[in-house]
């Protein structure tokens, strides 16, 4: 079957931190070539959309724009505004995260509370410190919405797998009892937000990317098909153990037929 359009990750798939993953580039020359859609779909909510695809583009020398970029930021942003009649300016919100997830959240027009907020929204936060976990604690106590960017307990860079919002969020999930609504991969949510957003029909897009349990698990979960590459996360005895399979895989971005 030929893709219409393509949902990529990012670390592990892209790239590998600052390390660039070659046959990657190859793998987006030839989408361009061919006239295929395709959109980064990343649970990397440290960075705005333009980050991201500066980066790509500038240090990568991987085509992308903005608009191609699908982040938990945005996903949760939306989720946010649905949940409130996009009547965002009378509830609030705390945010455990970084800039990429606070400007998407509070560019809906939720005020930011830090004592008894509506929502408390937890993502990787490379400044946390026991103070922001308690405020989170605390506000989820009172019974605020306890909403997770993603699940990623690490990530893959040139130095190993670092700890992700995942790791962070657990934490919160332990001192509230409570386990946090997520919205990246693997959820669906994340998936449909992105059909929705730029008008693709799953039954004919792929998701590709390195780690089974984010991934391949949110195309298997949106009923999306997937291509796993071995250049990140997962290995061959994962897969092996798992009663679902990708419904592709490859070594590298470069054997796959476009």
């Amino acid at each position: 079957m030929k893709y219409q359009t393509y949902l990529i990750d990012l670390d592990g798939t892209m790239y590998r931190g600052k390390d660039k993953i070659p046959e990657a580039k190859v793998f987006i020359d030839n989408l361009n070539a061919k006239g295929i859609d395709y959109y980064f779909l990343t649970n990397n909510t440290t960075k705005t959309p333009q980050q991201v695809a500066d980066n790509l583009t500038n240090n990568h020398q991987i085509t992308a724009t903005a608009e191609q970029v699908i982040t938990p930021s945005l996903a949760t942003a939306a989720y946010v505004k649905n949940m409130f009649d996009d009547d965002t300016k009378n509830h609030s919100a705390y945010v455990v995260g970084e800039y990429g997830l606070k400007s998407a959240v509070f560019e809906t027009g939720i005020k930011l509370n830090e004592t008894d907020p509506d929502v408390v929204i937890v993502g990787l936060d490379y400044d946390v410190t026991y103070h922001k976990f308690e405020l989170a604690t605390l506000a989820i106590k009172r019974g605020a919405l306890f909403i997770g960017t993603n699940a990623d307990t690490n990530l893959p860079n040139e130095r190993g797998l670092v700890p992700g919002a995942g790791s962070v969020i657990s934490l919160v999930e332990t001192s509230t009892q409570q386990r946090a609504k997520y919205i990246g991969k693997p959820e669906r949510d994340i998936m449909d937000f992105a059909a929705k957003a730029k008008n693709f029909d799953p039954k004919t897009a792929i998701m590709v990317g390195d780690n089974y349990n984010t991934d391949i698990k949110c195309g298997i979960n949106a009923g999306v098909d997937t291509l796993l590459v071995y250049t990140g996360v997962s290995t061959h005895e994962d897969i092996a153990a798992q009663e679902i399979k990708p419904t592709h895989e490859v070594e590298s971005l470069d054997q796959w037929d476009v």
